[in-house]
């Protein structure tokens, strides 16, 4: 049995016990795999299933989890994911999708349907690409159209102002940039939608890493930026996808 609305109804009708009943229920919110408990009720408690973090897993744990949740038809996200780690995934879900530059794996048993509006996702330069195509993913997992808009930052400022009119039709937008960070304010500026600014740890020592960026991004005098941590790609993604699909229903998803 695999939904609750199976096990009660097993239980209201004879067919398990009590003590069954209560096994089922357990079984049925996590899955125990030893090195991982997955949160098998995150989806419908929150509308999006959990997220895997690949680092730190092994290739063989990395499937293990994602079978796990695929067996529940839950569409399935890992970040910053390798090769390795694919290659095992792909083994048990021959259906299983590799983006090399985001570091993602994606499996959908379920699609999602498209969010009516737009994100836009713009980066300020080429070596910005790995988190905006992090961003990107996320994005598009949870039912978003996303337009990439790369290589447009402060440096060659009239390289922006021959993409704004696309920039500018998107519900939220996600700018991504290292160095000093200025990109975001910049685009603020110019249009009324709300900006995720990503700061990245590219750039020369005095960028501290990212650090340079991400205090810049905070210290913004633009109304409408708000930031999230050094390179969380992701997390500008599933906040975006938020805010651009708050006139949707949420059930089986975001």
């Amino acid at each position: 049995m695999s939904s609750l609305a199976d096990i009660l109804e097993g239980y209201k009708q004879s067919r398990i016990s009590l003590e069954e009943a209560c096994e089922a229920l357990t079984r049925a919110h996590t899955a125990h795999l030893g090195h991982t408990t997955v949160d098998l009720h995150r989806q419908r408690r929150v509308g999006a299933a959990e997220v895997i973090y690949a680092p730190g897993k092994t290739p063989q744990q990395l499937a293990e989890i994602f079978v796990a949740m695929a067996g529940k038809q839950q569409n399935v996200l890992a970040t910053r994911a390798d090769a390795a780690g694919f290659a095992a995934v792909q083994c048990e879900l021959p259906q299983a999708a590799f983006n090399q530059t985001a570091r993602t794996i994606v499996h959908v048993s379920r699609p999602v349907p498209l969010a009516a509006s737009r994100i836009a996702v713009v980066s300020a330069g080429t070596s910005d690409q790995l988190v905006a195509e992090e961003a990107t993913v996320t994005a598009e997992f949870y039912g978003n159209s996303v337009t990439r808009i790369s290589d447009v930052g402060v440096a060659g400022l009239h390289r922006l102002l021959t993409r704004i009119g696309e920039i500018e039709t998107a519900r939220v937008v996600i700018v991504v940039a290292g160095m000093e960070g200025a990109l975001p304010s910049v685009i603020a500026g110019l249009i009324r939608a709300p900006v995720i600014a990503v700061p990245t740890s590219v750039g020369y020592g005095a960028s501290f890493g990212g650090i340079t960026a991400l205090l810049g991004m905070m210290n913004s005098c633009a109304s409408a930026v708000s930031v999230v941590n050094i390179d969380n790609g992701f997390g500008a993604g599933y906040i975006a996808s938020l805010i651009n699909r708050t006139d949707m229903p949420q059930s089986g998803g975001l």
